[in-house]
């Protein structure tokens, strides 16, 4: 769905030597919310993502359709569905373990009182271990902003006169 308006170009191909043209979809094309959209505050709600949801899954739970997965991605920036979204409880402990091996609990960093990073030998730098470093990035992840479903139209007609 999100492809099907964009323009089409043609495409020489190199195939076994033989110089072929088709036709395909720009993909090139960037596509992003207006800032002005995403700043009015009364244009989204904040959702927090459950394990295990994908943003088809959110999409087809807040606005019927999994195909608007795309709405989901955009209002949030988020570009890559493996590193812009939390991982499960059971996939972020593989990853931790595999990164970090025996240094799973090792110091990451330094944080004084107002969580900022710090040298260890500030006064009352608090030792964060590499466990809780990832942990939190991950948490970081949840938090998304859903487009208000009531400009889902007026977001389908303008990627549709692209």
């Amino acid at each position: 769905m999100y492809f099907k308006n964009f323009q089409k170009i043609y495409y020489d191909y190199n195939i076994n030597g033989e110089k072929e043209l088709k036709v395909v979809t720009d993909i090139t094309k960037n596509v992003r919310f207006r800032k002005e959209v995403l700043s009015n505050i009364s244009a989204y709600d904040y959702y927090d993502i459950k394990d295990g949801e994908t943003p088809e899954i959110i999409a087809e739970k807040i606005y019927g359709n999994p195909e608007y997965h795309w709405i989901i991605m955009l209002a949030n920036d988020k570009y890559d569905y493996l590193s812009d979204f939390p991982l499960d409880t059971h996939k972020l402990e593989k990853f931790i373990n595999e990164k970090y091996g025996d240094k799973v609990y090792g110091i990451h960093h330094y944080e004084n009182g107002k969580g900022l990073v710090v040298n260890s030998s500030y006064p009352g730098a608090v030792s964060v271990s590499n466990y809780d470093y990832e942990i939190r990035i991950n948490e970081s992840k949840r938090k998304i902003k859903i487009v208000s479903k009531d400009i889902i139209n007026l977001i389908l007609t303008n990627l549709s006169n692209l």
